[in-house]
């Protein structure tokens, strides 16, 4: 009987040191991903995205410009003089 309760008694302590090193490991996991600085965070991929739309804005407004007013008025121009066989 003695040796059977040594043995629960050992087996209650193993298991308390097992639970102590498992807590251990996860509060400093913890505390390690608390203080790192690395990463990346939601503001600077917020701010990337947000250039990114503005500067693409930016281009499609220029180009449609450009087409809007330079390229297309002389294209409609050189189609109809090129058809325009009366003249």
């Amino acid at each position: 009987m003695k040796k059977f309760l040594n043995k629960i008694k050992r087996n209650l302590s193993n298991t308390a040191v097992n639970i102590r090193d498992h807590l251990t490991l996860k509060y400093l996991t913890a505390k390690t991903l608390l203080c790192s600085q690395r990463g990346e965070g939601f503001v600077d991929t917020a701010i990337k995205i947000l250039m990114a739309v503005v500067i693409g804005a930016l281009v499609l407004a220029g180009l449609y410009a450009l087409f809007g007013e330079t390229v297309l008025p002389t294209l409609k121009q050189r189609i109809t003089d090129m058809f325009n066989y009366g003249k």
